[in-house]
């Protein structure tokens, strides 16, 4: 049994990016952990304003209920302020990944990629990337670093661009993945939005197709020790 951790900027990235992924170790009889960094909400406002406490509390849920479609019922929500993460110190963002590491002992951990239009992804993958470095007695193993829909396609720096190196086989869980996603519905919106279930069922079978699979996840393998 393997253990593996999960971190995502905001509510519903856990899904998109690895939540075939996430129900294909559940399946294999992994312990599995998911970390969502920031609240996900107050950026929808002009000013910054602290998300109110039936939003928060429905958006827990909605997380609750996405992960338990997966069979995933370990996570943590911290809630910090939601596409404002680079006005924290990295070293702050670090030490919740370390914590979160130290407390779960994972083996091999996804996280965002960093090269993705939002600020949030990027600070994450930087964070993780720091908390995960390879040290004497550290249990991690493998970082991959998955691709967000509405996110790692728009950027269009060429420098920053998502290359696919690893693709895990999400035949027989896409249904279970976009399961898991409708739960979601404060954050899906309607086709041809990238963040719908049609463009996310569409974009597994594009990377299916490319790595010879009728439904396939992609990532960047970023360390591996072995």
């Amino acid at each position: 049994m393997m253990k593996v951790m999960v971190f995502a900027a905001h509510p519903d990235d856990e899904i998109i990016g690895v939540g075939g992924t996430l129900a294909k170790h559940v399946r294999q009889g992994d312990s599995v952990s998911a970390v969502i960094m920031a609240e996900g909400k107050s950026s929808r406002k002009t000013d910054y304003e602290k998300p109110e406490e039936s939003v928060m509390e429905h958006s827990h849920q909605e997380t609750e209920q996405a992960l338990s479609t997966l069979g995933i019922h370990d996570f943590v929500r911290l809630n910090l302020p939601d596409n404002r993460m680079d006005s924290m110190d990295l070293l702050d963002v670090v030490k919740e990944a370390e914590k979160q590491i130290s407390r779960f002992q994972p083996d091999i951990v996804y996280t965002q990629y960093g090269g993705d239009i939002n600020i949030d992804h990027s600070v994450v993958f930087r964070a993780v990337m720091t908390a995960t470095r390879p040290l004497p007695g550290h249990t991690v193993k493998r970082v991959f670093a998955y691709e967000t829909l509405s996110s790692t396609e728009w950027n269009y720096c060429q420098k920053d661009q998502f290359h696919a190196n690893f693709f895990v086989n999400i035949e027989d869980e896409l249904e279970t993945k976009l399961k898991s996603m409708a739960c979601y519905g404060s954050e899906l919106r309607d086709f041809p939005h990238p963040r719908s279930l049609q463009a996310i069922e569409h974009n597994a079978h594009v990377w299916g197709a490319k790595s010879g699979f009728s439904a396939a996840e992609a990532f960047m393998l970023v360390r591996g020790t072995w």
